[in-house]
């Protein structure tokens, strides 16, 4: 036989009673003997409890708060029964809902309500729903029986949650429900009281109902019918990667409901567990689904060692400490003693080994209480400076890994921390119990969804990770990265595990976020239709979304964006980046980057900064971290002038080359700014400071190659108009290399912590002299590379190249 309780929901509509009948259909067809549970309708009990309360205040609402409760159930009757059998449900419906209105009429006149009261009220919405649907099933041909749990179920008199009398309900259960001709339609969460008043199981009452019937009847199994496919790994509200476990412990479900889980409530447990009754949690509105088996040991994945990320959403933190309570023993006892008999519950409690300090969690409402019990506890040593005031600290969240076999498994703490750190979110107590079910942390209640999020990608998705990226500047180089991300989506989620969404996107104009992933292959239609775009508003939205493994792209050569790096840092949000201002200014601001990104746990990293999609940096970086002295840098660090003096050969005046350099787009739109050497020294100054030297942006020595009246130049065409003029400058350069058998490079240099940049000569045995088109090369002079110089070399411009620069540092940080 099998127990099958169909919750609120399941029940709330015609059309949802529809899919219970359609169930309860298929089960008479299997020829499995079962009986069934209902809750009210969803939404009675709230406006039941509303009622009674306006009927209490003297208020006359309370009867169109009826009128609401009795039009739902009459429409719904209308619905579902045929015309010719509507007068008698309605007739029954009526006379419940006269004695309800008589009842709270009462209470309205002497503005009293009891528990009992209460509970008596409560009952109507259960009586009434399994009233209509046995009337439905009888009238659609199906076997069904209408069952009072007030006749079956026996308690004290416990109003508001019963404690039920299991020998004498076993008793009146198999007596009455065995003998029954069809299937039962049993009123869940009401009982009766051995004097036969009306009273409640409490919370989870009908769940409660079920797993009495259960245990009483020795079933099969006992199936919780939801809007869910079962226990769910985390609350997919937050959790959009949340899904149905197939399979928990008694255990596991216990810990999940304390820590917020919906699905299952402690109580329901609690009749099955000595029986061994498993409880099967099924979703009535997708009822091929296997759902989640609840037993006493999961039989199934047990390669996932974590079970579920709960969370409980509002809590207050106590915190009480001193040196008078180390060593004093007792002080625990009286702490919790009295909270006991405050009838104040303890969520979470954790203690220093050296007993200087206890916190402890409760709910919020009953911060309050709790304070002023635990200062009257200890007021004498609290005016003896021997304990500290009270710290109680409110918007408190807490996060629980919960799993069974934790403690079989090494490192489940420390993955636990290190996915709450690298997301930024500060841990304010820590809890585990010695069993390692579960393993506690109390946050802040605006980092629980980031925390959810996190923590369920480094558990549940460690073959599906992923990262929330924030764009800003979708131009070239942004634009050629969308297309690539898009491009490459599929095979990073099939190869790497990793998915890459784009949730906030920006131009100078607009900017759009979705937090489940902007299209990319319409990204430009979405953009145009987005917000108005600020600086300052895209980085405080990016950081009110609050995303777990967040970073920012910001594919600009912006001045003003950069100065919201150490923000952005700060707030736990990577950077990646192609912009040198940043990394190019002064020096403090460049430690302040550094500082503000070890601080947050975040990472800023700008590969693209130096050689556009050569790994420069990378390379700089693990010379010096591996213990490798850097005595030299030389570089030609800019794809435009390596072109243009690589194709200055005396075939076309200097100009004529220049012009070519613009025209192919290696240069900028103003061809001075790459010809300045500017560019050039915001490159080599990166590279010194990450090699050691506290370097600032005017100890960079620039040799100008260019005349004053280029420099002065009024635009681009009069530049050009002076450039011609200096043609017989640069041939006469190129000649004189040329007769030594050498060529211009225009080269940047670092050694003995002197930077100098400018035109030079190298001869053919110099590194540089094989350059061609635009490609940059790196030399890197070492205690290990000294003979033979560390060299880099590839294309240094270009927005394929320096795009997937960008794209590799992004995957990179997923790695971290």
């Amino acid at each position: 036989m099998r127990i099958l309780k169909f919750g609120g929901t399941s029940v709330g509509s015609p059309e949802n009673i529809k899919k219970v009948l359609q169930i309860i259909a298929d089960y008479q067809a299997q020829q499995v003997p079962f009986a069934v549970v209902v809750s009210a309708m969803s939404g009675i009990t709230n406006l039941l409890i509303k009622a009674s309360k306006e009927a209490e205040q003297g208020e006359e609402s309370y009867l169109s708060t009826l009128k609401t409760i009795e039009e739902k159930h009459i429409q719904t009757v209308s619905d579902l029964i045929t015309i010719q059998y509507q007068s008698e449900v309605f007739a029954h419906v009526k006379r419940i809902m006269n004695d309800l209105e008589d009842f709270l009429k009462g209470i309205y006149l002497i503005k009293e309500l009891s528990p009992k009261s209460q509970d008596y009220i409560l009952s109507h919405g259960e009586r009434l729903s399994a009233f209509i649907i046995n009337k439905t099933a009888l009238q659609q041909g199906l076997k069904t029986s209408f069952v009072d749990a007030r006749t079956i179920i026996q308690t004290d008199r416990s109003y508001g949650n019963a404690k039920v009398d299991f020998e004498k309900t076993k008793t009146l259960i198999q007596k009455n429900i065995l003998l029954k001709d069809g299937t039962p339609i049993i009123t869940g969460f009401i009982a009766s009281t051995e004097e036969g008043n009306t009273i409640t199981l409490g919370r989870g009452g009908s769940d409660y109902t079920a797993s009495i019937l259960g245990e009483a009847l020795a079933v099969e199994q006992v199936e919780i019918w939801t809007d869910v496919d079962g226990v769910m790994t985390a609350d997919p509200r937050m959790v959009k990667n949340a899904f149905s476990l197939p399979a928990i412990s008694y255990k596991e479900a216990m810990e999940m409901t304390h820590f917020g889980a919906k699905v299952i409530y402690p109580p329901t447990l609690q009749p099955l567990v000595n029986s061994d009754i498993p409880v099967l949690i099924k979703n009535t509105f997708n009822p091929t689904h296997i759902g989640t088996k609840v037993s006493q040991k999961s039989e199934h994945i047990n390669k996932l060692r974590v079970k579920g990320i709960s969370s409980i959403q509002k809590i207050a933190l106590l915190s009480i400490q001193g040196s008078g309570m180390v060593g004093v023993t007792g002080v625990s006892g009286r702490l919790f003693s009295s909270l006991a008999q405050a009838g104040i519950n303890i969520i979470l409690i954790t203690q220093a080994s050296s007993e200087h300090s206890i916190c402890l969690a409760v709910a919020p409402e009953d911060a309050q209480k709790a304070s002023e019990v635990i200062k009257q506890e200890f007021f004498y040593e609290l005016e003896a400076k021997k304990i500290d005031q009270l710290i109680v600290e409110k918007e408190l969240s807490i996060v629980a890994a919960i799993g069974e076999n934790m403690k079989d498994t090494a490192g489940i703490s420390g993955k636990m921390f290190h996915a709450l750190g690298k997301n930024g979110v500060n841990i304010r107590a820590i809890a585990q119990g010695s069993s390692e079910l579960n393993i506690s942390a109390v946050i802040a209640q605006t980092d629980l969804s980031k925390a959810l999020n996190a923590l369920h990608d480094a558990f549940f998705l460690s073959d599906a990770r992923s990262l929330n990226l924030f764009v800003l500047g979708p131009g070239l180089i942004g634009g050629t990265l969308l297309h690539q991300i898009a491009a490459q989506y599929d095979y990073l989620v099939q190869k790497l595990g990793l998915a890459v969404k784009v949730v906030g996107l920006a131009n100078s104009r607009k900017m759009v976020f979705n937090q489940e992933g902007i299209d990319l292959s319409s990204w430009k239609t979405q953009l145009d239709q987005g917000a108005a775009s600020s600086f300052d508003a895209f980085v405080q939205e990016m950081k009110n979304m609050n995303l777990p493994n967040s970073v920012f792209v910001d594919n600009t050569s912006n001045k003003e964006i950069a100065n919201y790096y150490e923000e952005i840092l700060s707030s736990s949000i990577s950077i990646v980046t192609p912009n040198k201002v940043a990394n190019s200014g002064s020096y403090a601001a460049y430690e302040s980057l550094k500082k503000a990104s070890l601080g947050a746990g975040s990472q800023f990293l700008y590969e693209t900064n130096v050689g556009a999609g050569l790994p420069v940096i990378n390379t700089l970086q693990n010379l010096i971290n591996s213990g490798d002295e850097i005595l030299k840098i030389e570089g030609v660090l800019s794809g435009s002038l390596s072109f243009i003096f690589n194709s200055y050969d005396g075939s076309s005046t200097f100009k004529e080359v220049v012009l070519q350099a613009k025209e192919n787009g290696y240069t900028e739109p103003d061809p001075r700014d790459d010809l300045n050497g500017m560019d050039v020294a915001r490159k080599i100054l990166i590279l010194a400071r990450d090699a050691g030297y506290a370097l600032e942006p005017e100890d960079v020595n620039i040799q100008n190659i260019l005349p004053q009246a280029c420099l002065d130049a009024a635009d681009v065409d009069a530049f050009f108009v002076e450039l011609e003029k200096a043609d017989q400058l640069f041939e006469d350069k190129r000649a004189a290399a040329a007769a030594q058998g050498k060529k211009l490079c225009f080269i940047a240099c670092l050694q003995d912590g002197k930077i100098n940049v400018g035109l030079d000569e190298v001869g053919a045995d110099h590194p540089f002299y094989g350059l061609s088109g635009s490609d940059n090369m790196i030399s890197f002079t070492t205690s290990r590379y000294k003979t033979n110089p560390l060299v880099i070399k590839g294309p240094g411009a270009g927005a394929e190249v320096t795009a997937a620069g960008v794209f590799a540092d992004i995957i990179s940080i997923s790695n971290q």
